[in-house]
Parts: C-alpha cells; sequence; structure tokens
C-alpha cells in the first residue's frame, strides 16, 4: 500500500513535512474556512465590522451567538472558525489592552495589539503538546485619527487590509470588493456594501436577524454595535436594490414569452 505524503507529519505540530508544511496549521485554516463569514471594511470616516451568524435552528435565541466583540474602547474584532478559541483570544486581547493603558497611560495601538495576539497564537504553532488556534480575527479600531484593519491568521500571520472577508463566503466577498470597494467609501457605504457581499455568499438569503455589525467612527473613535432596528433598514436597502435590478428582466421574460405566444 503506497503512503500518502502527509502521513506521519501531520501527527504533531512540531514535525515538518518534506516540503516545508505544517499540516495542522493548515488544519487550523480550514476551520477557520468552515467559520461564519466575517467581513471588515475601512472607510474615510471610521471601520465596519459586519458577520453573518448563520443561524442553524429556529429555537436557537440569535442573541446568543456573538461574533463582533469590543476589545477596549477605541477598537473591536469580528471572529470565524472555533467559538471558543476565539473566546479565548478576545479575552488575551483585552487583558493586554489593559495593561498598556495601566502601564503607559494610553491606549493601545491596533497594529501593537494585532502583533501581539499574533505573537501568542504563533507560539502554539511551535511548542509539543498544543495545538494552533482554529479561528482568524478581523481587528479594526482607531489609531492617530486613521481607521486601521487587520486580518490575524491561525498561523501567526498578520497583513492589513483596507477591505477583507474571513470564512466560509471569503472568495464570494473578496470578488464583491476587488470590484467596488474605493477609498473614499463612507461607513454607511462601506456597511451597504458589506451586506452586498454577505447577500452574495448566502445565495440570496439575507437576513437582518442574523447580521451584526460593529463601527468605530474616527470621529468619536468609540466602539459601539448597531442595534438591530438600524441593521434592518440597512439589510432591506440592499434587498429593495437587489429586487429592482432583477424586475426588469422579469418583464423581458415575460414579453419574449407573450411573443412567442403570439408567434405560434
Amino acid at each position: 500500500m503506497q503512503m500518502t505524503p502527509q502521513m506521519g507529519y501531520d501527527r504533531a505540530i512540531t514535525v515538518f513535512s518534506p516540503d516545508g508544511r505544517l499540516f495542522q496549521v493548515e488544519y487550523a485554516r480550514e476551520a477557520v474556512k468552515r467559520g461564519t463569514t466575517a467581513i471588515g471594511i475601512r472607510a474615510v470616516d471610521g471601520v465596519a465590522l459586519l458577520v453573518d451568524k448563520r443561524i442553524t435552528s429556529k429555537l436557537l435565541v440569535t442573541q446568543s451567538i456573538e461574533k463582533i466583540f469590543q476589545i477596549d474602547d477605541h477598537m473591536g474584532a469580528a471572529t470565524s472558525g472555533l467559538v471558543a478559541d476565539a473566546r479565548a483570544l478576545i479575552d488575551r486581547a483585552r487583558v493586554e489592552s489593559q495593561i498598556n493603558k495601566v502601564s503607559y497611560d494610553e491606549p493601545i495601538g491596533v497594529e501593537v495589539l494585532a502583533k501581539k495576539i499574533c505573537d501568542f497564537k504563533q507560539t502554539y504553532t511551535q511548542y509539543g503538546g498544543v495545538r494552533p488556534f482554529g479561528t482568524a480575527l478581523l481587528i479594526a479600531g482607531v489609531e492617530d485619527n486613521e481607521a486601521r484593519l487587520f486580518e490575524t491568521d491561525p498561523s501567526g500571520a498578520l497583513l492589513e487590509y483596507k477591505a477583507t472577508g474571513i470564512g466560509a463566503g471569503r472568495a464570494e466577498v473578496m470578488e464583491v470588493f476587488e470590484n467596488k470597494y474605493t477609498d473614499d467609501i463612507t461607513l454607511d457605504e462601506a456597511i451597504n456594501l458589506g451586506l452586498e457581499a454577505l447577500y452574495n455568499t448566502t445565495e440570496s438569503k439575507l437576513d437582518a436577524s442574523t447580521i451584526e455589525v460593529g463601527l468605530i467612527q474616527l470621529e468619536h473613535k468609540q466602539f459601539k454595535k448597531l442595534s438591530d432596528e438600524v441593521v434592518a433598514e440597512h439589510v432591506k436597502k440592499v434587498l429593495d436594490a437587489h429586487s429592482e435590478d432583477e424586475k426588469p428582466k422579469d418583464d423581458e421574460d415575460t414579453e419574449d414569452t407573450e411573443n412567442s405566444q403570439t408567434s405560434e
């Protein structure tokens, strides 16, 4: 029987495969890809985070599922992947933020915190007896009158984005952003763009009750979550826009059918 290339090399996190891969880290990335879709968009007046919570049962209390967290007054994070791992990292981020405030009497920088979390995640790819965190974070905040958005990977890699997505619908989200994102986008426009991206990933089944939105405005530098009513208004705009786009196609199909019947 022929042995598969990865056999034996995925048994421990400290073992490299002959082609230089750490399979346990790649498996952790797969856990993120199976998670709910989370989106971050940087705007001229702040930064927005959006998550589709993917409710699987009508018996589930929607408010009990939390995918967007406040880290500090000026910073928040969206998660995708293993929820328990995400909570542990959020708690770590909150502690690091408070340590910085007590030590230096100033809010921690968004990039500084993102690097600290990535350093912590990286240690779990280097020692035996542990496993990588099966979650990715989008860390968003305001620093020196500038909106910042970072994506952290289970490997501990760190990247800054203008707009990005993580989770199951990342490919569809990035396609929308590549085509429609502009540098002069406002927060309201960013929320609508994010909802449009989620509309594409959910196969047109966008439900306001499962959408969570958090944002930080440059003016106030205060993280907040939008109320259900405000989220519902934004969702309605996106759904109405798509329904209007689909109407002409339906009319054309009706006319074609009538013409074909007439010719017969």
